[in-house]
């Protein structure tokens, strides 16, 4: 049984959500195709489409937010890598009994209709998973 299906998206910690909007416009030669502010992260995102996987810039709201928190601490770019999942509670009880460290006890929920939970990156050799599950409509 596969677990983690598919590369969802990849996140990207930017500065100015506008100017990175349109330096991966010009990247991609497409345009972002949905804005969306999380208020529960404090970030507003900007998804784009790249083939059968997205690119998510993730803007903060605030200061002391977790993305202005991983600039100031590492620059700009890569921030998260996202995998989606078919059952989100079921891969969390199996990644927690393979010895992963959650970041989130419950799924919560993300942008682009997503349920999500973090993986610590200390439990992933420096990387911060993301495990999504689309929400049933």
């Amino acid at each position: 049984m596969e677990h983690l299906l598919r590369i969802e998206h990849i996140g990207i910690a930017v500065k100015d959500l506008a100017v990175a909007e349109a330096i991966y416009a010009r990247l991609l030669g497409t345009t972002s195709y949905k804005r969306e502010a999380v208020e529960s992260e404090g970030v507003i995102t900007s998804f784009f489409r790249c083939g059968p996987n997205k690119i998510e810039l993730l803007e903060s709201t605030m200061s002391d937010g977790p993305i202005a928190k991983a600039i100031e601490k590492r620059g700009e770019g890569i921030h998260h890598i996202a995998f989606e999942v078919a059952d989100i509670r079921a891969e969390m009880a199996r990644l927690k009994a393979e010895g992963f460290v959650l970041l989130n006890e419950e799924p919560k929920r993300g942008a682009d209709n997503k349920l999500v939970c973090f993986v610590h990156p200390k439990s992933v050799n420096g990387v911060l998973v993301e495990l999504c599950q689309e929400v049933p409509a």
